[in-house]
């Protein structure tokens, strides 16, 4: 291999495919724009199916779900990916299960999420994702371990973000009054003591920007992307 050739970034992807198409445009787009002219991402792509995963979660069959994507991941691995991302916050919870079957590095969503928050000196940040991110430990306690304090939105509002991701953003629809009530949701956590919002769903980049927050908001998705850009690029 060319010394300077960018290193194979493996994407665990479907889950949902809306979102992985955002990863697969920012990865190029980030390359391009680093590299010049017609450069592209050297990359390969595992596409699950979501109603499968998503059946497990309800579940609570984790483990089955971490065996689903380990199984995925290594076959990314013997396809010539050098470094793996978990295109998804909530399959985070099986990250660990997911590296263990794996010999190349694993890019962790909320470390690089957290490396964005503390690079702009911020303490408190406001938590949006699935029911399963804002209410679980396992992406909690990663944030925290960064010296981060994590707030999450009530219960009523955890629903309403729950069921927006799944019922919307997921399946493509994206709406002006989900758009509204993502805004409310963020205002009651800046009032609460949030210095800065996690969109920690890679489908609410599809609905939420810059603009909809009055404090900086922390987009999953490019920060992943651009973690694993770096990544790649680096001798």
């Amino acid at each position: 291999m060319a010394a300077n050739r960018p290193k194979v970034i493996g994407l665990l992807g479907g889950m949902s495919w809306e979102s992985s198409a955002e990863y697969y445009r920012l990865l190029n787009e980030l390359v391009r724009d680093r590299l010049g002219g017609l450069h592209s991402a050297r990359c390969v792509l595992a596409s699950l199916d979501f109603a499968e995963v998503e059946r497990l979660q309800v579940a609570g069959r984790w483990d089955e779900a971490g065996v689903l994507l380990a199984e995925a991941a290594a076959g990314l691995e013997k396809a010539g990916a050098e470094l793996l991302l978990i295109c998804t916050n909530t399959m985070h919870k099986v990250a660990d299960t997911v590296q263990a079957n794996v010999g190349i590095p694993l890019l962790h969503l909320a470390d690089a999420t957290a490396d964005a928050v503390t690079g702009h000196g911020l303490a408190s940040v406001g938590l949006l994702g699935t029911a399963f991110t804002m209410e679980q430990d396992f992406y909690r306690d990663r944030l925290a371990g960064h010296g981060l304090r994590v707030l999450v939105p009530p219960e009523e509002d955890r629903l309403t973000v729950h069921r927006i991701i799944y019922d919307e953003l997921c399946l493509g629809v994206v709406r002006e009054e989900s758009r509204q009530s993502y805004r409310d949701v963020i205002g009651r956590l800046v009032r609460a003591g949030a210095e800065g919002i996690i969109l920690g769903c890679t489908e609410i980049e599809l609905l939420i920007s810059a603009e909809d927050s009055p404090v900086p908001v922390f987009p999953t998705t490019r920060l992943h992307a651009e973690a694993a850009v770096t990544r790649s690029l680096a001798p």
